[in-house]
């Protein structure tokens, strides 16, 4: 489940894995890992979670506390978040990969309609082929609205693009137990698997283990596979694959079940399509919802909203999340899926709703 059997991998990289003690980017590692992307990713879809913002800003910057103000922080985020997507974007061009800044904020995967925001951005930059970095917003967090460490950030990042697998790379094998042996997997985050954080703490970067965790439960609530590795060394993905050395965190369910269990448990609809046969029937046969197929829509609503499908006779199909929202829906109804992008005026998706998204009733 590592890399073979997964469409969607997030990386998280801590600022030691990509930034030395001298305050450098490591480039020689990040050259090795984007090798490891480019040998076993062929057809997959990547996303990388970086830390490191801050420690460049300072070396930049000719700072050496390590105890800073909030304020001043964020200043220095500022001033360094430049130099890691600098530095990221120039080593990926000279592997022929395409790279995407994003910058992410508590509410921008708290709230709903803002989640699907990121998320359409997401899926955009994996149409252009290109590999999307992100880091935590911290040139607006503050102390009471933050995620505290990249770890959450990366499992929330895996929930909202759909992943199969989230891999951190910190400064350790995995999970150690009391006798110092490494955990090979974890189904349960139970009472023995907590206790384990005050002997393994100080092993880790600023997160700690209790941050692994919480990130851990998040994949694991969400269908996401969580593997916890050495990131130390290069070529880090070709070392745990060889070596199978890591903490394996197991979903409960499939990303997919997740997902659906979620339309499914919606009381309402805030609108509803109306298909004709064709697309009636392409539904049943496990298809997506495309424009083509539609002939009518009720009620208004935005993109990524729960909506009903229904036949020309009213009879209830399926339940889906909308990639578009009412206006754009009415439209592009009845229309081919190459039509879309000129109608509107901007690149789309094809489906209206995605099979993926959709729940037949």
């Amino acid at each position: 489940m590592l890399i073979d059997n997964s469409k969607r991998i997030v990386i998280k990289l801590g600022s030691t894995t990509v930034v030395d003690k001298k305050g450098k980017f490591k480039k020689r590692w990040v050259i090795s890992l984007i090798k490891d992307i480019k040998k076993f990713g062929a057809g997959k879809k990547f996303v990388i979670v970086s830390s490191g913002a801050i420690a460049l800003g300072q070396k930049y910057l000719k700072i050496k506390k390590k105890k800073l103000k909030l304020e001043m922080s964020q200043a220095i985020a500022a001033v360094g978040q430049i130099q890691l997507a600098g530095e990221f974007q120039k080593l990926f061009e000279k592997y022929r990969l395409k790279s995407g800044q994003i910058l992410i904020s508590p509410d921008d995967t708290e709230q709903r309609k803002r989640a699907l925001n990121v998320r359409s951005t997401f899926e955009n930059l994996f149409k252009l082929n290109a590999i999307p970095i992100v880091n935590e917003n911290d040139t607006t967090a503050t102390s009471e609205i933050k995620y505290g460490d990249n770890d959450r950030l990366a499992a929330r990042v895996a929930q909202i693009v759909g992943a199969d697998t989230l891999i951190i790379l910190s400064d350790v094998d995995g999970l150690y137990d009391k006798t110092k042996k490494i955990v090979k997997s974890v189904n349960t985050l139970n009472e023995d698997i907590y206790s384990m954080i005050s002997e393994s703490k100080n092993a880790y970067g600023s997160g700690g283990i209790s941050t692994k965790l919480d990130a851990a439960k998040i994949c694991m609530n969400c269908g996401c596979h969580m593997f916890l590795a050495n990131g130390k060394k290069d070529n880090p993905l070709r070392r745990i694959l060889s070596n199978k050395i890591y903490t394996h965190f197991i979903p409960k369910i499939s990303s997919l079940d997740a997902r659906k269990k979620w339309i499914i448990s919606s009381l309402s609809s805030t609108g509803v399509i109306y298909i004709d046969d064709g697309a009636a029937k392409a539904l049943s046969n496990g298809k997506s919802l495309l424009a083509a197929g539609i002939t009518k829509v009720k009620g208004s609503f935005d993109k990524g909203e729960n909506i009903l499908i229904v036949d020309q006779s009213e009879n209830q199909l399926a339940r889906g999340l909308a990639s578009f929202n009412s206006k754009e829906i009415d439209k592009i109804k009845g229309k081919q899926s190459k039509e879309i992008d000129k109608i509107l005026g901007y690149l789309a998706k094809s489906e209206i709703i995605h099979k993926d998204d959709m729940v037949k009733l």
